[in-house]
């Protein structure tokens, strides 16, 4: 398939740098190829900017359905017969490379030393170990709502200072 071919590398680049894992990002990849698929009788007759619009557009929508589901759902790729394929070691450090994960992941790293502890904190308990907002709030001692308020003002401040680089990437891409 055309589109495939001319497209992955930049949609695997571009869910790369929202996942900060190559692997993910491989996987999500697949996804994304597989839901094309299934829209392809809407979509060839489009313009090659509309049909890379909107392969973006699904890719930013699974990139958000793993993080709010914690997990990749799969019956597209098996309902389709897609085999993701296999990433090895270099393919995910070439893709690492070209997705620029050291940087991004050095840039966060700073980003988030630059929150208050109770921001820094809110967001490692929500958003890395994936607690819900009542574990949350017992774990720092608050009420629910102070804890996504915590939470969402955290991930406001590290998009503010990360939108340059963001915009570099959507640039590039």
């Amino acid at each position: 398939m055309e589109l495939y071919r001319r497209e992955r590398n930049g949609i695997l680049v571009f869910i790369a740098r929202r996942t900060f894992d190559a692997a993910l990002a491989a996987d999500l990849t697949a996804e994304t190829f597989a839901l094309a698929m299934t829209s392809w009788s809407r979509l060839y007759q489009r313009s090659e900017e509309e049909m890379r619009g909107w392969l973006f557009t699904v890719a930013r929508r699974q990139v958000g359905l793993y993080f709010r589901r914690s997990r990749i759902e799969r019956k597209a790729t098996e309902r389709l017969g897609i085999m993701v394929p296999d990433v090895g070691e270099d393919d995910l450090a070439a893709i690492e490379e070209r997705a620029g994960l050291g940087e991004l992941r050095a840039s966060l790293r700073q980003e988030l030393e630059r929150l208050s502890d109770e921001q820094r904190e809110a967001l490692t308990l929500r958003i890395v170990e994936e607690r819900p907002y009542d574990e949350v709030a017992l774990a720092l001692g608050i009420s629910q709502q102070a804890a996504r308020a915590r939470v969402s003002r955290g991930l406001r401040a590290l998009e503010r200072s990360l939108e340059p680089m963001r915009a570099a990437w959507e640039t590039a891409t």
